[in-house]
Formats: C-alpha cells, sequence, structure tokens
C-alpha cells in the first residue's frame, strides 16, 4: 500500500464553546490510502479529554508510525493490518483515520456502498442533531435562528450546558431556548462532564420537567464511579460520551448508564466502531453517534453505519466554511449516505 496525508485546516462558521473551551478551527489529517489502482480516504481530527489530547504532532506521529508498520501489506489483509495496530498502539485519531480509509477501499474494490456491503438499510437513519454551544441566553437563541434558517428542515437539536458560570447559567439559557423549539423538535443535552454529582441530580430532574430527551456526559470521566448513583435519581436516560473510548469500556459502565456515545476518533474507525455497537446493544444500551470538529469525510464515514444507531450527533461538517469534500447530504433532516461506492466522498482538497 502507498500511504500518504497531508494537513488541512478547517474553519468553523460559528466557534462552538463547551464546558472545556471554544474551538473555532482545527488542523484535520487527511489520508489517501492506494493499492491496485485504487485509492481510500480517511481523516484524523484532533481532540482532547482529560489526559488524552490528541494534537496533529501527535496524529503526525502516529501516522508515520503506523506507514512504517504496514505499508508492505496489502489493504485486504486487514487480521494482520489490526495485529500490527495493535502492536504500534497509534493514538485513536490516526487508527481511525486509516482504518476508514482501508474500509472505503474495500467499498471501492467490490463497488458497493459501505452501508450495502454490511447489509443496512439507510431508510433507518433518523435525524441528526444540530448542536448549539454554550453562550447568553440571547445568543444561544441566535444560534438556534441561524440553525432553523440554514436548515429548515432539521428535528433533532442539541444543547451544551455545563457552563462554568454554574447551573443557574444552564438554566437561563435553556429556558430562552424553549421558546425557540419547534413543536416535534427531538432536544437533548450535553454538560461534557461539567457538573458535580449535586447538580447533575438537580439538573437532570429539572430538564425532564422540560421534555429533554436524554443527558449526555453529566459527570467528568474522573466520577465515573458516581454514574450508578445519578442514574438512580435520574428521570431521564444517561449516555456517556467521554467516559467511553472502545468496547472494552462499555462493560464497566453498562449497568450504571442507558447508552453510550461512539465517536471515530476515539473509537479508532469503523472496525471498533462496530464492535461498540454490538456491545453496547448486548448490554441492553442504546447507541448514539457523534463528532468532534470532523469534515464530511468522517461524518460521511458513520453515516454508512447510522441505520444501526439510536441517536445522532453527525453535524460538525454543516459548521465549516471550508468543507475539503462532499460525501452525505442532509434530507429532511437525516444525514443519508449515497450510492456510489466505499464512503461516496468526491472532491478532497489535496
Amino acid at each position: 500500500m502507498h500511504i500518504t496525508y497531508h494537513p488541512i485546516t478547517l474553519h468553523k462558521k460559528v466557534p462552538l464553546t463547551i464546558s472545556r473551551g471554544t474551538r473555532s478551527q482545527s488542523t484535520n489529517l487527511f489520508i489517501q490510502l492506494t493499492d491496485d489502482n485504487i485509492t481510500g480516504y480517511g481523516e484524523a481530527t484532533p481532540f482532547s479529554i482529560g489526559d488524552q489530547t490528541q494534537t496533529p504532532e501527535t496524529i503526525t506521529h502516529s501516522l508515520d508510525q503506523i506507514i512504517e508498520g504496514i505499508s508492505y501489506y496489502h489493504p485486504l489483509d486487514r487480521q494482520i493490518i489490526e495485529e500490527s495496530l495493535d502492536q504500534i498502539a497509534p493514538c485513536s485519531a490516526a487508527r481511525a483515520a486509516i482504518d476508514v480509509a482501508l474500509w472505503d477501499w474495500l467499498g471501492k474494490k467490490v463497488g458497493l456502498p459501505l452501508w450495502q456491503l454490511w447489509g443496512l438499510d439507510p431508510q433507518r437513519i433518523g435525524p441528526t442533531a444540530v448542536t448549539v454551544g454554550i453562550n447568553t441566553p440571547e445568543g444561544a437563541c441566535d444560534r438556534i435562528r441561524r440553525w432553523h434558517a440554514d436548515y429548515p428542515d432539521l428535528r433533532s437539536i442539541k444543547i451544551k450546558l455545563g457552563s462554568p458560570a454554574g447551573i443557574e447559567a444552564d438554566q437561563a439559557m435553556l429556558s430562552a431556548l424553549q421558546s425557540e423549539f419547534h413543536p416535534h423538535d427531538k432536544i437533548s443535552v450535553d454538560a461534557n462532564g461539567g457538573w458535580t454529582l449535586d447538580n447533575a441530580k438537580t439538573m437532570a430532574t429539572w430538564l425532564a420537567e422540560r421534555n429533554i430527551t436524554y443527558l449526555e456526559q453529566p459527570l467528568p470521566v474522573s466520577a465515573n464511579h458516581q454514574l450508578a448513583e445519578l442514574k438512580q435519581h435520574s428521570p431521564l436516560p444517561i449516555f456517556v460520551d467521554e467516559s467511553c473510548f472502545t468496547s472494552q469500556d462499555i462493560m464497566p459502565l453498562a449497568q450504571h448508564i442507558d447508552g453510550i456515545n461512539i465517536k471515530l476518533m476515539k473509537s479508532g474507525g469503523l472496525t471498533e466502531a462496530h464492535r461498540m455497537i454490538h456491545t453496547a446493544r448486548a448490554c441492553g444500551l442504546s447507541v448514539m453517534f457523534g463528532c468532534y470538529s470532523d469534515s464530511t469525510l468522517s461524518n460521511t464515514a458513520l453515516a454508512q453505519l447510522s441505520p444501526l444507531a439510536h441517536h445522532l450527533d453527525l453535524d460538525s461538517h454543516l459548521n465549516l466554511k471550508d468543507n475539503p469534500c462532499c460525501g452525505a447530504t442532509l434530507e429532511l433532516g437525516r444525514l443519508m449516505p449515497n450510492n456510489q461506492p466505499g464512503l461516496g466522498v468526491t472532491h478532497l482538497v489535496t
């Protein structure tokens, strides 16, 4: 295999603020993997969760190790490649880029979109959420109006809470937003680990009274041991994101949560995402998909698996000024993959 990569800096139309800070741009690494005159594409997006910080520099280092370790294999040598990646132990974003590129290559090799290769039904894909970051009540209302103006068919909205100013600021922001919600909007809340246990208990009850669908990552990862107590008191389903990277993280948490958020960059690619889906379902958990500052490429990759998800939050590419490629498209609020082989991604900037 011939593997190359290059960085592209992507700029957000609207900066996104969560409990851990604000992001207005991201330098992502885009992968090209070629063999038999077929090229597969992948993407590695930097992210930071606690002591897990994956920067363009750390991703570059991992990609160099991967290229040195697997380039002499054929893309169909998946078992050997996976064992080699386990030995190399690259950062998860770099592994995700390679894994997605391998799947894109395979789909193109056999002439099928990935959703069809896996025997999935795209008509089962639900609406994808768009995100409203932490803001003043006025700023949050303006953001949701812009979303509705740009995408009139959107049907799902994720509200970021966990404000450093406290739960009073969270309540003020969400109260202001309620007048902006459409009658049939599906509303969820993500605190990104920004609450204490006591605040999470208070907010879970308060949010349930306002018809919120579910509550994502209410506690920091360091407070995983408090999830059991929170679940006993929460009238809302509890999903974890930062607390769950791979399938190995699911079993210890399963009794204390209701669902998991799978992201390509955390999991290490579509292969592990597939494992996580089936592990979660075997544990009786619901599944959602999420994203970081990903382009259309990565969100299209997860759209291929979206018929297996209960909740979707694949909107990062919709907030980009300079999206480098085309792929899955928003149709009646649903991010739908196309019928092209592999990922179905085109116009990649090189």
